[in-house]
Order: structure tokens, then sequence, then C-alpha cells
């Protein structure tokens, strides 16, 4: 059996988390990051939009640095953040170029949401690169912000890429199949987040590479799917795992999107918003 997804795929947003970057020495995962890029290539080829948002900047920064234990000081974070971003940046481009593929850096911070002008100025610029057939690849600026880093791992900023561009499809690329249940059973499909799915939804392990784990993962679906997009959260690792998920088949944890008006205007930036400001507070 194949999976439906309520509307045709054309246009995606991927999350990539640090554990998909790089390794445990810090250096980038260059193979598996060369297969990605092949399998956007593919998807373009579809005429399917791609949209990365990609962290990794503070872990490869450490790896330039030859370090492996992630510092607590913010500016220690930060230093790490602007010297990893070029390295990031240096690396898409060099391996989307094998492809004939241009890629654009776009550095985001939760102000760019907050604000009514800057919500639609980075929305236009967003979709003026698109339309240049050039693959955004999107981070929050880690380097002068002082939220983000906490919050970590980009999650909840891939759900407001996703749904700041109306996007069809939301894929969180993990190191782990997609959800689990009680019995370590990856959950196929979830329509409704219950008490149950947030109570399995735990936070990471890895602390020296990621933060948030699932629960922050869950936390973005809940955004994306009430602005109507479908979500999956899957491992980065299965071969061809994008091409695939957009043929239909069952991989991973499919989050089913939400039948409500879609807003726009005002109302689409203050859900958004207000999605935000909620998450903050918890």
């Amino acid at each position: 059996m194949t999976r439906t997804f309520q509307k045709p795929i054309k246009r995606i947003v991927v999350k990539l988390g640090s554990s998909q970057i790089a390794d445990s020495k810090m250096k980038p995962k260059i193979a598996h990051l060369s297969a990605l890029c092949n399998q956007i290539s593919m998807l373009r080829a579809a005429r399917i939009e791609v949209v990365l948002v990609s962290s990794g900047a503070i872990a490869l920064g450490m790896g330039e640095l030859g370090e492996i234990k992630r510092s607590k000081d913010l500016a220690q974070l930060q230093a790490r953040a602007a010297i990893g971003q070029a390295t990031l940046m240096r690396l898409y481009s060099e391996l989307f170029n094998k492809r004939r593929i241009k890629c654009a850096q776009v550095l985001l911070t939760w102000d760019d949401f907050d604000n009514r002008s800057r919500f639609q100025n980075a929305r236009h610029t967003l979709e003026a690169i698109l339309k240049k057939g050039v693959v955004p690849v999107i981070n929050e600026n880690d380097t002068t912000s002082t939220e983000e880093i906490k919050f970590g791992d980009n999650d909840k900023l891939s759900a407001l890429v996703a749904s700041l561009l109306h996007a069809d499809l939301l894929v969180i690329l993990s190191d782990v199949e997609g959800l689990y249940d009680a019995q370590k059973k990856v959950y196929e499909e979830v329509s409704e987040i219950t008490a149950e799915i947030e109570g399995v939804a735990g936070g990471t392990k890895n602390t020296h590479m990621a933060r948030g784990g699932m629960k922050a993962k869950i936390d973005a679906i809940k955004i994306a799917t009430h602005a109507r997009i479908s979500c999956v959260i899957t491992a980065g690792n299965i071969k061809d795992v994008l091409v695939r998920l957009v043929k239909g088949e069952k991989i991973g944890t499919y989050f089913i999107e939400k039948k409500e008006k879609l807003l726009d205007g005002d109302l689409e930036h203050e859900f958004i918003r207000s999605h935000f400001k909620n998450s903050q507070s918890r």
C-alpha cells in the first residue's frame, strides 16, 4: 500500500538536524550530504521545489577548531556558529555545483516572523530565490541572536518556514525512523497529536550535537499541520528517502494536515506569531 497526501506535492521543506550534517568528530558527512543533494536534483527534475532548513553551523565550527565538546557559553557558541556557517555553505555550494544547481544562504531570526513587514519581506525574498531555480539553504542567525540557540536544531524554524511559504510537505530528517510508541514501534500515521503522542516524545540524549529531540519536533509538527501542511519525521540515512516519500512510500511517521480554512494576510501572520509565542512560553 502507498501513502496518499492531502494535496499534490509541489513544494517541500526539508529540515536537517546537526546529526545529519556532522559526525561524532564534528566533521561533515560528505557522502551523506552528497546523496541528499542527488535526491534534491531528482525532485527538481520532477518540478518539485525544495527548501532546505539546515542546522550544523555550530557543530562544523567546533570541527574546524578541533573540538568535540559543546560549550555552554553563549559567546563561544555564537563564535562557532560564525565559523561553521561558512563551512556549511561552502559544502552545500560545492555539492550543488556538481549537479549544476545554485544555492542561496538565508539567515533568519524569530523577529523575521514577529514583525509583519519583515515577515512579508522574507516571503518575497524566498519566493524570488525559488523562481530563479535556486535552492534556499536556511538557518537561524545564531551569530547575533540570543534566543535561537537555546531552542536549537531548527525544528520550529522549519515549521515556520513551511507555513511562510505555503509548502505542501515538511520533512524532518533525523537519526530515528520516526516517532516510536511505548513498545518502540514507529507510528505510521498520526491524525491528532494527543497526550499519548506527546508522552512518548522525549528530548535528545546527544547534547554535544543537538538540542530539542523529539519533543521539539512534535511542537514543530503542531505548527505546520495547523497551517495545513502534511509532515513526515523519518531517518535521513534511508536510501533515496525524499524521492520515495514523494512517490508515496510509507516511510517514517506521517502527520496529517488539519482541515481548517487556510488563513491569509494579517490573520495568517498572527497565526504564525501566536504559535511561536505559545511554544516559547512552555
